[in-house]
């Protein structure tokens, strides 16, 4: 055999490494930008709540000074860390944590019990059911919002806690998630605890709870950052700071005559830290959680 003939797999063997090689780069290269992209804004946040001039961070804004700060400062920290008076953000923050941590457990027991029951269950009509809490799911919030104001108006439940975290307890989107995790556990796990002579609940608290740890991570995390989001919900529902959240608070930062942007970045990073908590409490199962109904389709 000739050299050249030699040669040739070797060529392209190297051709087809260089080649993977800067396919590689290319990847790393847009991912790098795409971080990037993404983190800027956290970043820029962060930095602006470390200056004292609320002018100083409008004039940065649209320039790489944005992301620099020459004598950083927690005077904006402080200023809006209070529990009561003008500025009580410490307060706002506690509200929300409270709506929070409520919708979240109750949220889990209702809708992980109804996810249950839709699943092993005896029902009658269970696949309109079914249907039902699906089309329920393509409502737009927005458009029941009025009438359930004026019945949480009735129930004498406005400005209260209650207000804020019942409305939004039960919902189609968590009891589907549920309701598709425990369809997807093996039947004969649900007639072997039966035959043992398990009542029901103790089949949904004992055996199908332990299992749903990735359903339970993914509902924690979903309905947390929904609950700490709401804006228009405690607007309507809410006239004193008794339990208002710091959503809604950070909006009078926003007046007519000024814009103070150096405590509302402060709070804003505030109101960011309990979500990002969540999440890294429950980031292996709600990852696994994704991982595994990408895999299943």
């Amino acid at each position: 055999m000739s050299d050249i003939a030699l040669s040739r797999p070797v060529s392209l063997a190297i051709a087809r490494g260089n080649g993977k090689r800067s396919l590689r780069i290319v990847q790393s290269l847009c991912i790098l930008v795409i971080a990037l992209v993404m983190i800027s804004p956290l970043f820029m946040l962060l930095i602006a709540s470390l200056k004292d001039d609320r002018f100083r961070i409008l004039a940065d804004m649209g320039s790489f000074r944005a992301f620099w700060v020459s004598d950083p400062t927690l005077s904006n920290y402080k200023e809006i860390a209070h529990f009561s008076g003008e500025l009580a953000y410490g307060r706002y923050l506690f509200n929300s944590l409270v709506i929070l941590a409520a919708t979240v457990v109750s949220g889990l027991i209702v809708n992980s019990m109804a996810g249950f029951v839709l699943a092993w269950g005896s029902l009658r009509g269970k696949a309109a059911l079914l249907a039902l809490v699906v089309a329920l799911y393509v409502i737009p919030q927005e458009s029941i919002i009025m009438p359930l104001v004026v019945m949480m108006s009735r129930a004498g439940l406005t400005d209260t806690f209650a207000v804020q975290i019942l409305p939004w307890v039960a919902s189609p989107l968590y009891v589907f998630l549920f309701y598709q995790f425990f369809a997807q556990l093996p039947k004969e796990l649900y007639e072997a605890a039966e035959m043992d002579g398990a009542s029901v609940f103790r089949i949904y608290r004992s055996i199908y709870m332990p299992l749903s740890l990735p359903a339970l991570a993914t509902v924690s995390i979903l309905m947390g950052i929904e609950s700490w989001n709401q804006y228009l919900w405690p607007t309507l529902v809410t006239q004193t700071d008794y339990a208002r959240p710091i959503a809604v608070a950070i909006a009078t930062f926003f007046g007519q005559d000024s814009i103070y942007w150096d405590r509302a970045m402060a709070a804003s990073v505030l109101m960011m830290i309990p979500v990002l908590i969540l999440y890294l409490a429950f980031q292996r199962w709600f990852v696994s959680s994704f991982v595994g109904s990408a895999v299943k389709g």
